[in-house]
């Protein structure tokens, strides 16, 4: 069994390395790399789908089969084109977003609601609870911190299993935790798992889908809160992130 720990997730993108030019530069090289990768795959099954059709080499009982899979595909790109968007928006600061009064209990309420279907379908229950909380913040992409650690909950879980949205409030801070009864994660890999297009169990990954950039996002948009972001997770059992917001 591997044993609980929890990490803070700027440990490896503190501002020195940042500032280390030969680092920044490794990163744009792995990012480039991998865009290029993610990319090319569904390109190629595309490419591959539409010449059988162009040729009429497919049955017409095939057709929709292959129509779907191009749809398919041209969705994944999609979503991995407007991630990396987003991620490029964070990079440089999100200076022209709004920040506005938002209650953290309010979204969590709304993202259960959105991801209710996709968590019944994968047999996985979902529960709310905790209190209203007030924070100062984008709303977008508190959001999306909250989507995407429910959204994985639910993907990497298992049959029969649960996902937790729990919202605490306090004087000086606001905590948004989600708990999951999934895979877990091994405890070599708990400082990687925010990094752009790593993937724990890759195989499984493939399997669900996601672009593998959901937690980078979660961890740019949390540094953007100035918010503080801790894992625990124990092997075949669970993972619990935790994300603590300052109230300025």
């Amino acid at each position: 069994m591997t044993r609980k720990n929890d990490i803070h997730t700027d440990t490896p993108s503190s501002e020195e390395l940042f500032n280390d030019r030969d680092y920044v530069e490794r990163l744009r090289r792995e990012f480039t790399a991998n865009v290029s990768h993610e990319l090319k795959t569904p390109l190629h099954s595309i490419s591959g789908y539409a010449e059988l059709l162009k040729n009429g080499m497919v049955h017409p009982d095939d057709i929709c089969r292959f129509s779907a899979r191009i749809y398919s595909e041209a969705q994944r790109m999609i979503y991995l084109v407007d991630d990396i968007i987003k991620l490029s928006h964070l990079d440089e600061g999100a200076s022209d977003m709004l920040r506005e009064r938002v209650d953290l209990y309010t979204l969590a309420e709304n993202t259960v609601n959105i991801l209710e279907t996709e968590a019944t379908a994968s047999e996985v229950s979902m529960s709310l609870k905790g209190e209203h909380a007030e924070i100062t913040g984008v709303t977008q992409l508190l959001s999306g911190i909250i989507y995407n650690l429910c959204d994985n909950a639910i993907k990497y879980n298992r049959k029969n299993g649960s996902v937790t949205v729990e919202v605490q409030d306090s004087e000086n801070e606001a905590v948004i935790i989600v708990s999951d009864t999934g895979i877990g994660i091994p405890e070599d890999q708990h400082d990687r798992i925010f990094e752009r297009f790593y993937r724990v169990d890759k195989m499984r990954s493939k399997e669900v889908g996601g672009t593998g950039l959901g937690l980078s996002i979660v961890k740019h948009s949390a540094q953007l809160h100035d918010a503080e972001i801790k894992l625990s997770s124990v092997m075949d059992e669970g993972t619990t992130v935790t994300v603590i917001f300052p109230k300025k």
